[in-house]
């Protein structure tokens, strides 16, 4: 496949309309020349931004950041955002694991804290968190309660002593996205959620210990309360298998829902329907119940963490520094061509970016700008940014993005290489299985390091603290 894209500037590549019949409008991916050849060279992901700028609604650029590789429909790191009412809404767009995303929490200890006491803190995480599939370990809850959980989100665990008002008001949405449907989720989907409330998940889901590494910018960080050496615990996981079998059942209706309204795409794993119709409605409301559900998830692995923490350290206060969705659809206005405009923008693989002064922020954060969470691999580091000028509808990378698949990572690594690999770089890691410690290896990710220096040389955010890995523990 020959891409001939136009080169914006070293960190904006664009997709031009014409490339394919029924582009509405051009790509744009925040990539540097290196990143760019080897995208190309896959092609795939390239393919998804273009059929993405077919969506019926669609307004400014089919995004890319600068995390992409290849998803389901549209790729990992891809934001789009189509203009309301009748603009399309696609499950595609979401993803399966909908509001998978970060938690970043502060403790009050240093790294010399626990200079011996790292492999003891990884047992008892390990032990205090259930991982891997299924719903082993979950809370169990009556169907009355998880359709609480579904409209009341992270609130629901703080009801239950799990958490503070405080936990709240340091995440996206406080916890709580406004606009859920209960009775659109599925009775299996209710059934799959109803066991797994406050478990981590598999594949590349995580909770990991780790130490303020680097601070590029002190005054981010004091705000933040963060500083060199400190102890935090980032958390990684969504709406396990609720989310996913939400985005299955209505994928198969957004199918069957085009052909009623007309609408052709180049990908039938972009389905979707108008936000405004009868299926649009509902999948919305689906979604943002299993938004909530996720938010209630992290707040419950939040308390065990803590239970965790204190079983080993004592006591002390733990806090949390912010939560971020990377997987989710959300009606945000935004200035497009000069005109504010209310729009559905589909962020996959892709962290919201508010910039300092937004009114959406909470008042610690407004003058800043919105934290941003990028988890790196587990043998390398992670980042804490800003948001900065609000391009690509405020949007920023959520990670560094896989550059081997799941199935080459198992069919190329060895298991026990791995593990010297992370014990050389003095991290403890604990698992559910041999094959996720093959699919998340340090190799089968892009340099965490690039991904956001390119993120900061286009101006989408600004880098505050790096993270480095002591205790992971993975599903």
């Amino acid at each position: 496949m020959v891409w001939d894209l136009e080169k914006l500037d070293e960190y904006r590549w664009q997709i031009p309309r014409g490339y394919k019949p029924g582009m509405l409008v051009p790509g744009l991916i925040f990539i540097d020349g290196e990143e760019l050849a080897n995208l190309k060279e896959e092609g795939q992901a390239l393919e998804q931004v273009a059929n993405a700028a077919c969506l019926p609604g669609i307004v400014g650029f089919a995004y890319a950041m600068p995390d992409i590789h290849t998803g389901y429909g549209l790729p990992i790191g891809g934001v789009v955002a189509t203009k309301l009412p009748d603009g399309l809404i696609t499950p595609g767009g979401v993803g399966y694991d909908i509001n998978c995303g970060v938690r970043l929490l502060a403790t009050p200890w240093r790294e010399e804290d626990l200079e011996d006491k790292w492999s003891d803190l990884a047992d008892e995480l390990y032990r205090a968190i259930p991982s891997g599939l299924g719903d082993k370990g979950g809370l169990k809850i009556a169907q009355g309660d998880l359709d609480r959980v579904l409209c009341q989100g992270a609130a629901w665990a703080v009801e239950q002593g799990m958490g503070s008002q405080e936990d709240l008001s340091m995440s996206e949405e406080e916890g709580e996205m406004a606009g859920a449907d209960p009775d659109a989720v599925s009775q299996r989907a209710k059934k799959r959620g109803q066991g797994q409330l406050g478990t981590l998940g598999s594949g590349n889901h995580f909770v990991e210990v780790q130490v303020v590494d680097r601070i590029y910018r002190e005054e981010e960080a004091r705000v933040m309360g963060l500083s060199q050496g400190q102890v935090v615990v980032m958390i990684h996981s969504g709406s396990r298998g609720l989310g996913h079998q939400v985005c299955s059942d209505y994928t198969r209706r957004m199918v069957e829902a085009m052909g009623r309204y007309g609408i052709k795409l180049p990908d039938r794993q972009l389905a979707g329907a108008p936000l405004s119709s009868p299926e649009g409605k509902r999948y919305f409301g689906a979604m943002v119940a299993a938004a909530n559900y996720a938010w209630a998830n992290r707040q419950v692995l939040t308390h065990r963490v803590r239970e965790a923490l204190r079983q080993v350290m004592g006591h002390g206060e733990i806090r949390v520094v912010w939560d971020v969705a990377h997987n989710i659809a959300k009606i945000e206005e935004h200035i497009v061509g000069g005109e504010e405009l209310k729009l559905c923008v589909h962020r996959k693989g892709a962290t919201r970016a508010l910039p300092g002064g937004h009114s959406l922020l909470p008042e610690v954060y407004r003058g800043m700008g919105q934290p941003v969470l990028v988890p790196g691999d587990m043998g390398s580091g992670s980042y804490v940014l800003v948001g900065n000028r609000g391009e690509g509808f405020a949007s920023a990378c959520h990670g560094a993005g896989r550059r081997l698949s799941r199935g080459e990572a198992k069919r190329l690594l060895q298991r026990d290489e791995v593990f010297a690999e992370l014990a050389e770089a003095g991290v403890e890691l604990r698992a559910a299985s041999r094959q996720v410690v093959l699919e998340e290896a340090p190799t089968a990710y892009k340099d965490v390091d690039e991904v956001v220096r390119i993120s900061e040389g286009a101006g989408l955010t600004r880098q505050v603290l790096r993270l480095a890995p002591r205790c992971v523990i993975k599903g």
